[in-house]
């Protein structure tokens, strides 16, 4: 019976020897054999980087704010048309009583037809040269110059010229022609006698939305072309050394109980509507 159980016993040994060798034999393959994980292929780093020898295109988006222009049209007239400039003129020792002159008159009337922006005269604005001559003396040919250089330049079309009221009260016409390309009128004259005191219209525009006006009255304020220093009217010559802007006259002798009245008016009235 001994016997017996001690073969058993080995025999369970041996067994148990060999499941635990077949054992590591499995784990021993196992180990120097493991499944490998699937892998990403390696991408070298330059190629992560931007071509230097080509260029690298960027959009840019750029938001602007919206506005809204609205543009004007100017509507021009069709055609010429023909104007009377009536100058009337109210000066007289019952609207500017104080040191009021003898012969009292106004120059012969000088000035253009011309285009938006152009100005033979501007209140707040230096005289030229031939407004100070006109102002001065009441003479046109320098001034007249000036028109027709603008004119040859392409600011203007034409040089207007007409006779003087004398004396003052009195009434003085004159005609001419108006054109698409020029709807602009400027027009001047001397208070005689006077330093270098003046009346007119400077850049008046005849032009209503595409149809000549028919009839403008411009009241004439007078105006102080700052070239003289004369304090009123018979003052003997004082040229400014330094001239001051051209500006309206608010000051005696033309001041009177606190206002200063107009010299006249102008009235453009169409002649072929």
């Amino acid at each position: 019976m001994r016997q017996k159980g001690l073969t058993g016993f080995r025999a369970g040994v041996f067994l148990g020897l060999l499941m635990l060798i077949f054992m590591l034999v499995i784990l021993s393959g196992c180990i120097s054999s493991p499944q490998s994980a699937p892998t990403t292929p390696s991408v070298p780093l330059t190629s992560l980087l931007p071509d230097a020898a080509a260029p690298v295109e960027m959009t840019v988006t750029t938001t602007i704010p919206a506005t809204t222009t609205t543009l004007q049209l100017i509507q021009k007239p069709s055609g010429p048309a023909e104007y009377r400039l009536t100058f009337k003129t109210t000066w007289s020792n019952l609207t500017h009583p104080t040191d009021f002159p003898e012969n009292p008159h106004f120059s012969g009337l000088i000035g253009a037809t011309h285009k938006p922006g152009i100005r033979l005269w501007k209140e707040g604005e230096l005289a030229t040269k031939g407004i100070e001559a006109m102002a001065e003396d009441g003479v046109k040919p320098p001034l007249s110059l000036e028109i027709d250089s603008l004119i040859a330049s392409g600011g203007a079309c034409t040089n207007i010229s007409g006779g003087g009221v004398s004396p003052s009260p009195g009434i003085r016409t004159l005609d001419f022609t108006i054109t698409p390309e020029c709807t602009y009128v400027s027009v001047v004259s001397m208070i005689a006698p006077s330093p270098d005191w003046f009346v007119g219209v400077s850049g008046l525009d005849l032009n209503d939305n595409g149809e000549w006006a028919d009839k403008i009255v411009v009241e004439l304020p007078p105006y102080d072309a700052g070239t003289d220093l004369g304090p009123t009217y018979t003052s003997p010559d004082e040229d400014a050394e330094n001239p001051v802007a051209i500006r309206k006259i608010d000051y005696e002798p033309l001041l009177v109980d606190g206002t200063v009245a107009p010299m006249g008016t102008f009235t453009f009235m169409r002649l072929d509507s």
